[in-house]
């Protein structure tokens, strides 16, 4: 499974011939979008769901199987939906837009002891550093992504990265993929900062 990062809360997951796509870039974050064909996008937050994307579009709890990926949806709060996605014997789980400082029990009950998260790691609009740290703590993950965190270009503001990994008591140096095996995964809790693409 190889994971790149375009900026704010976009993904690119590549597991074999599956390509999927989480949060596409809104044209209004300075950022430039992906430009590849997903078989699957999945959106955690209904009000950015504009359906321009040619690929299979989740969007909101439920259960989906596509190519073999099995995604579950949950809410979070009003139009915010968390995923767990298996692939390759991994599970993933995308926390996305929350901005809660406590998910709702079925959504903790379902992402915990997730083997990868990927969680907003530069403070307001979304969850503070501090709660995403609690957060981390509660699901129990072997890896951890940031997301939504300041970099060039970004027209909104947000916190450095650094005040993530000064939380989380932790130190990651930028890297420009996470290609990643369930063979490989990190006996102890591992922060992944990714450049963007």
């Amino acid at each position: 499974m190889v994971i790149t990062w375009y900026g704010e809360g976009c993904f690119k997951i590549q597991s074999s011939d599956t390509s999927i796509l989480v949060d596409p870039l809104e044209s209004s974050s300075g950022l430039m979008p992906p430009r590849f064909k997903a078989d699957l996008t999945l959106v955690t937050q209904s009000s950015f769901a504009n359906g321009d994307f040619p690929s299979m579009d989740i969007v909101g709890p439920g259960e989906y199987e596509v190519k073999n990926i099995e995604v579950s949806g949950v809410m979070l709060e009003a139009d915010k939906t968390a995923y767990i996605l298996k692939a390759e014997d991994m599970r993933l789980g995308f926390l996305g837009h929350v901005a809660n400082k406590a998910l709702p029990p079925v959504a903790a009950e379902k992402i915990a002891g997730v083997d990868i998260l990927f969680i907003p790691g530069g403070g307001s609009p979304y969850i503070d550093q501090e709660t995403a740290a609690k957060l981390i703590k509660q699901i129990d993950p072997r890896i951890v992504v940031a997301s939504f965190f300041k970099i060039p270009g970004l027209k909104r503001k947000s916190n450095e990265v650094k005040d993530f990994l000064n939380e989380m008591d932790q130190k990651a140096e930028p890297q420009d993929r996470l290609t990643i095996k369930k063979k490989d995964l990190p006996v102890k809790r591992q922060v992944v900062v990714l450049k963007r693409v």
